[in-house]
């Protein structure tokens, strides 16, 4: 896997990122296909980059982008003072699932969570991608609670 590169997305990936996320989607979840030239995107894009508790990474592989994820770092109060990463929106290009890339991808955001002095990684999967809770396990994530969202 020594050709791969991680790196910080730049407002040229969100494309890329809107695409893989797209692809990403659950079985039977109706796909309406996201448009990068909608401004919302690239506000959002800003709002990230200029957080320093968030990252939005692409894993590329000879200048494709392949890969990407969100990790935020959350400073919390209890379990005395427990820093998490929380990592959001995974995913890999279909075409290129089954090779070891998601694990890739993950270890790697796991070395900069642990890097940022967390001492917890939790992520969120829609219940609807049973391949993907299968994929987690093996990282050894455990399903250990119920996740809820509300839509405002």
């Amino acid at each position: 896997m020594s050709d791969l590169t991680f790196r910080d997305a730049a407002s040229d990936d969100i494309a890329a990122i809107l695409s893989l996320s797209d692809a990403g989607r659950p079985a039977g979840v109706a796909l309406a296909k996201s448009d990068a030239s909608d401004p919302a995107y690239a506000t959002a894009f800003e709002r990230i980059a200029a957080d320093p508790n968030n990252r939005l990474i692409v894993m590329e592989r000879e200048g494709e982008v392949i890969g990407t994820l969100q990790i935020t770092i959350i400073p919390g109060l209890t379990k005395g003072g427990l820093t998490r990463g929380l990592l959001e929106n995974i995913h890999v290009k279909p075409d290129c699932r089954g090779q070891g890339l998601g694990s890739a991808l993950v270890d790697w955001a796991i070395g900069e969570c642990k890097a940022a002095g967390c001492g917890l990684v939790q992520l969120t999967s829609d219940k609807r991608r049973p391949d993907a809770h299968r994929f987690y396990g093996r990282l050894g994530f455990e399903a250990t609670h119920e996740g809820f969202k509300l839509l405002l």
